[in-house]
């Protein structure tokens, strides 16, 4: 959200600079992200001055170009060429001196230098007035009054603002901050606790009145809880134009652009005071008369945008005795809107039920201001007050006369909210006791009124518009964020309750994992659970119709949750990729969901990338790439972390994956990894290898256990053997781990590879694996004759079931 500080300043009397103002408002919870600066003009015209041309020749060189000499107050005439037609000697023009900084019609800088043109120096830039912001015309140089002294910055001689805007992170609950006075009744509080007492100056409508009543529109609302309170008033004699500057100034501050000057007063109190409006050629009222009311399912109706519409039944209109006119507090209709031949209006001003809003703005993919503030609650107790101040605007911008008595149907009154504050409690929450009178100053700030007063409390009524402040702790909350959480006392005590919670909560296992997995050079990562829909096209696994689609997409690519973690997590890939960071080494805790015909299913994962080479590039580490060895070595120490061994390696069967392997724990598999396939990898962009692996995560946490197993550390020495066998070529390093594992259950305590060779004086067919076994005893020495029995019987076992050879 956007606030303008010289707006601000129209409410509440401050001379602060913006970043003292903007601490402050962080502080009371309304965060300032940036402050921006702003001017209606870009640049402010400087280096811009009024210029008296002496002399006009025609170039000796160019026909459509003048040779001119310019005073411009200094004493020392100079001399600019210009191509403009209407360039005479003894007018008076703004120009642009050397150094001074322009901006094109896409708002580009460039410098005014020095320079020739055609042989002929020119010293300067006489303008036009688009070429300084001043307009758009480009017929001819702007001419300024004859009566400007030469060397007078134009910037003195049109009225441009200087302004700085605040971009305000505001959060969903405070509908009462949403508007420019919002944010100065907050500053207001914060102000005070800082002992400046200001006043909150709110624009009076005083002068409202009645011309004539020669244009009744008569309103009924059909269901009073969809729509509690309605105004109107007829405003007849209007002249749609552009608006005045100093409105068209105060809307482009806070980004918007000006439309016209009905429209432009409408969206100026929406934002000067958060009551969203709505203005109606009442020309094109049928009957004279509004209903508010719901329609029946299926009608079609063509919104401002020229985009028919199929109604909801639910979806709260206001019509005329022919059909709907617009969107209650959404968005207007194409045949009810204000346009240039507009001469009588009627102007709408309403509160209306938060929920039937915001779920009318989500079914029709609608958002705008209104719709954003109704959906949120606003402040019942200003519509008519709104309503005037927009009227009071409109006469004074676009003429007219009020033609009716202003209408306010609202049947049951929308009351303030009672609500008990317990001092002891209000005490405990913040962390200190404050004084009762800080206590009444801050709540009478917030407008919040104390209607009793207990040595136990206070009893209050909240003001209505407070939508967010319902219970006694959000009372509390107000208090402590106006009197300042920087201002609460630390104490010295620590206090703590002991935990009783298990070892294997998914967040504890998550930290310990992440933590291992940082200590390895691993970079956790989070991306977007919304993707493109499309992703399932990569993969046969992936089936379109199990995608959860998004009703409200923000764009093609974010229209689905993800049923893989894997091409979300290739797209950050790609782009490190394309940043030159091509050695990676990325992890996330995400989750894949599905819409199968059971219903929706969600899957915790943890995914692992790895690409490039293993270390950064250093003199004492030559390059070399991650590979799937010390991949499936991460994954590994993972498992073994969390106490996971008892695993066995079964086919791979997923189709994105060139080559790899599934780590399971009887039949059910726990990780898929291996290397992704490049048909994929192009898809992104990706021209180097890259490894994943796939963890089930609900799996795993289903076989940790609380229970700590420990053994005590052996006092007899182990014992190493090794052994150098020839197998065929097919033969895997796992048959033989686990074939020794099967033969010597006790004593065997390691298995390791530590050599693999194929190749000159083997056998064809053969390969050479150089095997070590550990072997120990924890109650006694091992003898030679235990050791050697042990490992012939390893070596028959080997040459019996896997046809293995000693060398």
């Amino acid at each position: 959200m956007k606030i303008s500080y010289n707006w601000l300043k129209q409410f509440i009397k401050i001379d602060w600079k913006s970043d003292e103002t903007a601490a402050l408002l962080t502080d009371l919870g309304l965060e300032v992200e940036a402050v921006e600066k702003y001017q209606s003009v870009k640049g402010g015209l400087e280096g811009i001055v009024v210029g008296h041309v002496l002399t006009c020749e025609q170039h000796p060189n160019a026909d459509r170009l003048k040779v001119t000499t310019v005073d411009l107050g200094d004493g020392i005439p100079v001399q600019i060429v210009c191509g403009a037609a209407n360039v005479a000697a003894g007018q008076k023009v703004p120009v642009a001196t050397i150094g001074t900084t322009l901006y094109d019609k896409d708002g580009n800088a460039f410098q005014i230098k020095k320079g020739k043109i055609r042989d002929q120096e020119s010293h300067g830039m006489i303008c036009a007035e688009d070429e300084i912001g001043l307009g758009t015309s480009h017929d001819g140089i702007l001419v300024l009054d004859e009566k400007l002294k030469p060397g007078t910055p134009v910037a003195t001689v049109f009225n441009i603002e200087n302004d700085e805007v605040f971009e305000i992170g505001l959060t969903p609950n405070r509908a009462d901050a949403m508007s420019h006075m919002g944010v100065a009744r907050d500053l207001r509080a914060g102000l005070l606790q800082t002992n400046i007492n200001t006043e909150l100056k709110t624009p009076s409508v005083s002068n409202f009145r009645v011309d004539k009543r020669t244009l009744k529109i008569d309103v009924k609302i059909e269901d009073a809880k969809l729509a509690p309170r309605y105004c109107g008033v007829s405003i007849s004699g209007v002249t749609v134009k552009s608006s005045p500057e100093w409105l068209q100034n105060r809307l482009k501050s806070i980004g918007l652009t000006p439309k016209n000057n009905i429209v432009d007063v409408t969206n100026y109190v929406l934002h000067e005071l958060g009551q969203p409006l709505h203005a109606f050629d009442a020309a094109k009222i049928n009957g004279n008369k509004i209903i508010v009311k719901t329609v029946a399912a299926g009608t079609k109706f063509t919104t401002l945008d020229d985009v028919e519409r199929t109604l909801h039944e639910d979806d709260l209109m206001i019509c005329d005795e022919k059909g709907p006119l617009c969107f209650a507090g959404v968005f207007g209709g194409k045949n009810s809107g204000v346009t240039e031949n507009t001469s009588t209006i009627f102007l709408e001003s309403a509160y209306f039920n938060p929920v039937t809003i915001r779920k009318t703005a989500k079914r029709h993919t609608l958002s705008t201001d209104a719709s954003f503030r109704f959906e949120r609650g606003i402040d019942p107790t200003l519509t008519e007050y709104a309503l005037k101040r927009a009227a009071i605007l409109i006469q004074e911008v676009a003429g007219g006369e009020i033609t009716s008595d202003i209408i306010d149907v609202y049947p049951k009154k929308i009351e303030d909210f009672p609500v008990f504050l317990n001092f002891e409690k209000a005490a405990k929450i913040i962390g200190q006791e404050l004084p009762k009178e800080t206590i009444k100053k801050i709540l009478a700030s917030l407008d919040i009124k104390v209607n009793s007063v207990s040595d136990a409390g206070l009893g209050l009524n909240i003001p209505a518009y407070r939508v967010d402040v319902q219970r006694e702790i959000d009372v509390i909350e107000e208090i402590l964020r106006v009197y300042g959480y920087n201002n609460i006392n630390f104490t010295k005590k620590l206090n703590a309750t002991v935990s009783n919670a298990p070892r294997t909560e998914d967040y504890k296992v998550q930290n310990i994992i992440a933590n291992q997995l940082t200590s390895l050079g691993f970079n956790e990562m989070m991306a977007n659970s919304l993707t493109t829909s499309e992703y399932v096209q990569l993969s046969d696994m992936l089936k379109e119709e199990f995608n959860v689609m998004m009703l409200n997409p923000l764009s093609n690519d974010l229209s689905a949750m993800r049923q893989s973690l894997l091409f979300s997590e290739l797209e950050a890939v790609s782009y490190n990729i394309n940043r030159r960071n091509s050695d990676l080494k990325l992890f996330e805790f995400g989750k894949s969901y599905h819409k199968l015909p059971s219903g929706y299913e969600e899957n915790k994962h943890l995914t692992l990338f790895t690409t490039g080479n293993r270390q950064s590039e250093s003199w004492t580490n030559p390059q070399k790439q991650s590979d799937f060895f010390l991949f499936k070595g991460y994954i590994n120490t993972i498992l073994s972390r969390l106490g996971i061994d008892k695993t066995n390696n079964q086919p791979l069967v997923s189709d994105v994956f060139a080559e790899g392997t599934a780590i399971a724990v009887g039949n059910e598999i726990l990780v898929e990894l291996g290397t992704v396939k490049k048909s994929i990898l192009k898809h992104f962009d990706i021209k180097q290898e890259v490894l994943f692996a796939d963890f089930n995560w609900n799996a795993v946490l289903k076989l940790l256990s609380n229970k700590i197993r420990f053994r005590e550390i052996p006092k007899y020495p182990e014992v190493r053997r090794d052994f150098a066998l020839l197998v065929d070529e097919n033969t895997s390093f796992e048959s033989i781990y686990n074939l020794a594992k099967q033969t010597e259950k006790s004593l065997l305590k390691e298995v390791d590879l530590f050599d693999v060779y194929q190749g000159k004086n083997l056998p064809e067919g053969k390969k050479s694996y150089a095997v070590s076994f550990i072997l120990q005893d924890s109650s006694k020495t091992l003898t030679d004759e235990q050791i050697e029995k042990i490992m012939g019987k390893l070596k028959q076992k080997f040459e019996s079931e896997l046809g293995a050879m000693l060398r």
